[in-house]
């Protein structure tokens, strides 16, 4: 009896410290004035359930731990174990506190595996006075819990309540937006490790089975005609860090930070509807060197060339006698970035390690040392025309990009220090572009620029940085190409694309063959860009024509919205439209199932 009465006293105190915590985050998210819709009816279960299971867990554990103790007459070693388990519980939780606050979720397996030594400027930007002070009164409620806890000796309300709670949170979570703080710490570090690290379905026989393919709606643009308008050219093709479409003024923005980027842009082809296939730097290349997209709760190295072998796009490029190489201001240890690009047909991979500079963070070098580089290597080329993938790191959180360019606009906030940051590495841009063009190849070389993803500044509650959700700022890229002589003035191109559509394009404008899943912008067809994400909860998205998808399969919601009505996102229309948002919804899940599939054998 007493050791049933101290397993319940420490389930309970656990209890406790996982209420104290859920109240603490929705107080400070108060704080940030992104409370609201925490407080309705469905609330308390809903918050709470997810924080009972390891509660269960450590209880059941509890019991067998002093079982084997009494049995081995070693009761008192394993009941300092027993206390163990609470103190790593408890201790766990009280940590995803300030996290949750700023990403929305707890850690997962995706952040865990993120959080190296090239984010140590980004995690120290939060050790700031609330958060450390939430912090340590939650530790301290971690050490005195268990002395100001008594265990009922006859606990039926106690699993009543339990049983309730349980019951009713996940419908609550259905039924009501939660901002992902329905998410209990360990629950969800347990649920996304076997996301990620659990057994994959094979591949279907026939991959293209799995689809669903969408009638094509909206326009297109005919561009046919430059197809081959770059043979022979050298290609240089730029993808900007954290630089989402409207942040541009080509798309909207009314402060120019890249006024050389705007130079370059003003006899490009401006696509205005581009979509990244995923929210993060190091992934969001597997479309663009592979010509297909990443699957959920995958990793980078996943798709080592060894296990993942694809006719690349540098590999192809060498074939057709392309000198090829890809120069990063970051590093290639990052998130498994190495083996992802390595074997890809690269004559020449430099991250910051190799190339250095005079000015570095945890997170690279500056650009513009990244810049000069890629002149280097445009001087080695003897008499073949080159393939330089430029990939700069000014914009990448914590906003105070290395280096000493101008930061000419009032930075008061996150977003104002990113625009700078732009600016910054818009400076860097210009200099690769002035030194390709005093070697006179400016009329020889194709550009591609783009962003890798976008940045978000809250435009939705609880969405900061890039990887969280599927929103507009989340996903919605520049994409400008230049074709020398091709163009008097821009010219915008209104057919919807992704990244796995890119590598085809350049093919085209080239005169070479096509690779990838993808198809050639050129083509004018309206097109359908599909994307996702799972740095916290799984969520895909579509965009075909005017409208948007986003599917939550954890919360079995699916949101539609008219972005030409609605380009804030703030109107679901799923209920108005009942018939496409289910038919976006079985898309989307089939196209989820066979990217999975694909990666339990390889890309084709």
């Amino acid at each position: 009896m007493r050791g049933r009465r101290s397993s319940l006293r420490r389930a309970l105190a656990l209890v406790g410290v996982g209420v104290a915590a859920k109240l603490v985050l929705v107080l400070l998210r108060a704080a940030d004035g992104e409370a609201a819709g925490l407080l309705g009816p469905w609330a308390p279960p809903t918050l709470l359930y997810q924080e009972l299971w390891p509660v269960i867990g450590l209880y059941g554990l509890d019991r067998a731990l002093l079982s084997l103790g009494t049995w081995l007459k070693r009761p008192v070693l394993a009941d300092r174990l027993c206390w163990g388990l609470y103190a790593l519980l408890a201790v766990y939780t009280a940590i995803n506190v300030p996290i949750a606050r700023q990403f929305s979720t707890p850690l997962t397996y995706a952040f865990i595996e993120a959080a190296g030594g090239a984010l140590r400027d980004s995690i120290a930007a939060y050790a700031t006075a609330s958060n450390v002070a939430a912090l340590l009164g939650l530790l301290a409620l971690v050490l005195v819990a268990p002395r100001i806890v008594r265990a009922p000796r006859r606990p039926v309300a106690a699993v009543v309540v339990g049983v309730l709670v349980l019951v009713l949170g996940p419908i609550g979570a259905r039924r009501s937006e939660t901002l992902g703080l329905h998410r209990g710490a360990v629950a969800t570090l347990l649920r996304t490790s076997w996301a990620r690290l659990g057994p994959r379905s094979a591949a279907p026989r026939d991959g293209a089975a799995a689809a669903i393919e969408l009638p094509p709606e909206g326009p297109g643009l005919e561009l046919s005609h430059l197809s081959g308008a770059a043979r022979g050219y050298h290609v240089i093709w730029v993808i900007l860090e954290s630089t989402g479409a409207r942040h541009l003024p080509a798309y909207g923005a009314a402060i120019d930070a890249m006024p050389r980027l705007g130079e370059l842009a003003r006899t490009g082809l401006v696509f205005e509807r581009m979509y990244t296939s995923y929210p993060e730097s190091i992934k969001s290349l597997l479309p663009i060197l592979c010509g297909a997209a990443p699957a959920p709760y995958s990793a980078a190295s996943d798709y080592a060339a060894g296990l993942a072998p694809c006719a690349a796009l540098p590999a192809t490029l060498a074939a057709a006698g392309y000198r090829t190489g890809l120069f990063h201001s970051g590093r290639f240890m990052y998130l498994g970035m190495q083996a992802m690009v390595e074997g890809r047909g690269f004559d020449v991979l430099a991250d910051a390690a190799e190339i250095g500079g005079p000015y570095a963070a945890s997170f690279g070098t500056d650009d513009r040392s990244t810049a000069r580089r890629v002149l280097g290597f445009i001087d080695e080329r003897g008499e073949r025309p080159v393939f330089a993938l430029y990939m700069p790191i000014a914009g990448h959180h914590p906003y105070r990009s290395p280096g000493a360019g101008t930061r000419p606009f009032p930075a008061h906030t996150e977003a104002e220090h990113h625009r700078n940051d732009l600016h910054v590495g818009d400076e860097a841009l210009g200099e690769l572009i002035d030194g390709v063009r005093a070697r006179g190849l400016m009329d020889r070389t194709l550009w591609i620029v783009m962003g890798d993803h976008g940045e978000a500044f809250h435009e939705h509650p609880g969405n900061f940085a890039h990887s969280l959700f599927v929103y507009e700022e989340n996903v919605h890229i520049p994409v400008i190409i230049v074709v020398p002589g091709a163009l008097r003035q821009a010219l915008r191109v209104p057919q919807v694309g992704g990244t796995i559509d890119l590598a085809p394009t350049l093919q085209d404008l080239l005169g070479l063959p096509q690779t990838g899943v993808g198809r050639s912008l050129l083509r004018g067809e309206p097109g359908v860009a599909r994307f996702f994400t799972d740095h916290s909860t799984l969520l895909l998205g579509l965009r075909q024509d005017r409208w948007k998808c986003i599917v939550e399969p954890e919360a079995g919601r699916t949101r539609l919205f008219d972005l030409e009505a609605d380009p804030g996102e703030t109107v679901d229309l799923a209920g108005q439209e009942p018939a496409r948002s289910e038919r976006y919804r079985e898309a989307l899940m089939a196209w989820s199932a066979q990217q999975s599939a694909r990666l339990g054998t390889h890309l084709r």
